[in-house]
């Protein structure tokens, strides 16, 4: 009488393996690039508050010019680390966030220009380093 014998031969096994390590290597570093930007969103988000407050400035004023820190309604500039945030300046509407160096981030600097636009209305570019961080843009 024989016996049946039931499992996964070594092949089989190994094919798994070679998979599994496939997914790993490819899922690591976007896992690495996405806490990157997690991290980094703090400091984007500590720039709404600032964003409201210049497009709050330029509908008054017509005009960026007096939009900057401690003015017309736009918050102080914040020079002591909070968070993930370094520092934050206002100057004639734009904005500049800097990331602290540390917990995954190196000092990425995040820069929200402001351009006035017919009936006031305000369009913002964004740029500064963290655009062009070598492991991939973190904003």
């Amino acid at each position: 009488m024989n016996s049946m014998q039931k499992g996964f031969t070594l092949i089989e096994l190994m094919i798994v393996v070679a998979i599994i390590g496939i997914l790993a290597a490819v899922a690591i570093p976007s896992y690495q690039q996405y806490t990157v930007k997690a991290k980094f969103s703090e400091v984007v988000l500590a720039t709404a508050a600032v964003k409201t407050a210049v497009e709050l400035c330029a509908q008054e004023q017509g005009a960026l010019t007096n939009c900057s820190s401690a003015t017309n309604g736009v918050p102080t500039d914040i020079s002591a680390p909070v968070g993930k945030l370094n520092g934050l300046t206002t100057l004639a509407g734009v904005i500049t966030a800097t990331a602290i160096t540390g917990q995954g981030l190196n000092g990425e600097i995040y820069i929200m220009t402001p351009t006035l636009g017919t009936g006031n209305r305000v369009d913002w570019v964004i740029s500064g380093s963290c655009k062009t961080r070598s492991a991939g843009a973190v904003c």
